[in-house]
């Protein structure tokens, strides 16, 4: 018979089918709001591996002298904004036993324990090997009220006049880079849409990368003293491969 293991918490109990059997990935949809807009790619992740430990989730780790948990962030946040789509993918070591109904429900009850306030659990799916990727992005620019006013009209023709041009150079400096790269952002840029007092801009996500937040803000000559608060990256389309 199959040996079979069991991972005890205080919290939790993941029973596993042990490690002849074939391994699967959890993929977790979360929220980061508040102070925890400001963490950094690799700070998440660390908040994310300490979760997962006490967790008891079985995470698969790299081979090698140094392993280190398989957990991915495919679509790295900028410091400082909002996201209501998040997607956390991790490699599990083995194939949960009890793999039931009712089993995303429970991990999410968990990990949301075990995690600071400002990231929120939204789901979590057991699905097969694969990976994800972002296919596009949306972000939502939010006007203060006292400017909204006078931003209106002089924001539509920038939109206008963006949307109508063939190319966009923006200057771009990579880290660890010297050089600064002239990069055409036009065709990251799928749409700007001003609603009221808000901007929603849809942006396309390609292996060549995308638009920063920092380089719509140039493109739409808005500047920080004009938002009323943080830029939230509000939707995502995934697309698994």
């Amino acid at each position: 018979m199959e040996e079979k293991l069991e991972i005890r918490n205080s919290k939790f109990e993941i029973p596993v089918a042990g490690p002849g059997s074939v391994a699967q990935t959890l993929v977790v949809r979360f929220r980061v709001r508040g102070s925890l807009r400001f963490l950094s790619h690799a700070e998440t992740l660390r908040v994310w591996q300490r979760a997962c430990a006490r967790a008891g989730i079985p995470v698969k780790h790299t081979a090698g002298f140094n392993p280190h948990p398989r957990l991915s962030l495919p679509l790295p946040r900028s410091v400082g904004v909002e996201s209501d789509d998040e997607l956390l993918v991790i490699r599990l070591s083995d194939k949960p036993e009890d793999a039931d109904g009712a089993y995303g429900a429970r991990v999410q009850q968990v990990l949301q324990e075990m995690l600071p306030a400002g990231i929120d659990v939204v789901g979590v799916e057991l699905v097969g090997s694969g990976s994800f990727q972002a296919r596009s992005v949306d972000y939502e620019f939010c006007l203060r009220e006292d400017r909204a006013a006078d931003l209106a009209e002089p924001l539509r023709q920038r939109v206008t006049v963006v949307l109508a041009g063939e190319s966009w150079i923006v200057d771009r400096k990579l880290p660890g880079d010297l050089k600064v790269r002239h990069i055409d952002v036009r065709p990251f840029v799928l749409s700007i849409q001003p609603v009221d007092s808000r901007v929603v801009v849809r942006c396309n996500v390609t292996a060549a990368g995308s638009i920063r937040v920092e380089e719509i803000m140039q493109l739409l000559e808005l500047k920080t003293e004009d938002l009323a608060c943080p830029i939230r990256r509000t939707a995502v389309e995934w697309i698994s491969t």
